[in-house]
């Protein structure tokens, strides 16, 4: 059964830093496109960063500047470093793959974690 797990969010005051990890976690073939997305409160889901299997990336405007995704293929594992935080990143940040299980054959499906939540507040 293939999961994936985000941790290191919490609360942290404006201006100050965030780093989120996801593992990817099961019988996993390969793993394609891995991003992160947030939901703000009473908000849609929306595109925080993206990152392919090579490593190129990809970043929301309100990312810009301020954030860094990263991965770690060996480890199964995205990184999102989130510097000079703001009130309006306060949000639920969810973790999403493109990956092929184990035993799919050429099937790919996207996943998602179950999110975890930064707040940020004085």
């Amino acid at each position: 059964q293939v999961q994936l797990v985000e941790s290191g969010g919490g609360l942290v005051q404006p201006g100050g830093s965030l780093r989120l990890s996801c593992v990817a976690s099961g019988a996993i073939y390969d793993i394609y496109d891995m991003g992160w997305y947030r939901q703000p409160p009473g908000k849609q889901r929306e595109l925080v960063a993206l990152i392919t299997r090579g490593g190129s990336t990809n970043y929301a405007d309100s990312a810009k500047g301020r954030f860094s995704i990263s991965r770690d293929n060996a480890k199964k594992t995205i990184y999102l470093q989130m510097n000079s935080l703001k009130p309006e990143d306060t949000a639920i940040y969810y973790c999403n793959a493109d990956l092929q299980p184990a035993g799919s054959g050429l099937k790919r499906y996207w996943y998602w974690g179950q999110g975890t939540q930064v707040t940020v507040s004085s």
